[in-house]
């Protein structure tokens, strides 16, 4: 990213309230302005097109598990490059474990990013096998909010 587009980019996941941002894409910026900002910036590259591995998708619902348990409120941005693929696999995850189907996880998420998933990344939301980590609500009966 430019310098302009990191101080716009900054200022917008402040607006939203990210405290924390994974990058599943790899690293082309350098996200020591990010981290200034308050904002912790986690890694967790993938081949662009594929479905995310084991590993990543543990630690996405790990994280997300821990930031709704222990920091009510708070929010988790995840981006890649084009927001096409990697990005909406994981959002597509976070809701389908809070209890949405991956056809309605699908719909709602290219209603919001049209052109999101290629067919490889559909099989494997549809063959999915929810644990529904992500299903505890809280004080106001939300688990999670994607804006």
């Amino acid at each position: 990213l430019s310098s302009t587009q990191q101080v716009s980019s900054k200022l917008d996941l402040k607006a939203y309230g990210v405290n924390t941002l994974v990058r599943v894409c790899a690293a082309t910026y350098d996200k020591a302005p990010v981290e200034q900002e308050g904002i912790h910036v986690l890694d967790w590259p993938f081949e662009d097109g594929s479905a995310p591995p084991d590993q990543v998708v543990d630690d996405w619902l790990n994280l997300l598990q821990a930031k709704f348990r222990d920091e009510p409120g708070s929010c988790v941005a995840v981006h890649c490059v084009a927001g096409l693929g990697r990005a909406p696999v994981l959002v597509a995850l976070a809701l389908i474990e809070c209890g949405m189907e991956y056809e309605d996880a699908v719909h709602f998420i290219r209603q919001k990013r049209r052109g999101a998933f290629n067919s490889k990344q559909l099989l494997y939301l549809e063959n999915y096998k929810a644990k529904l980590c992500l299903r505890s609500k809280d004080a106001n009966g939300q688990s999670c909010c994607i804006q």
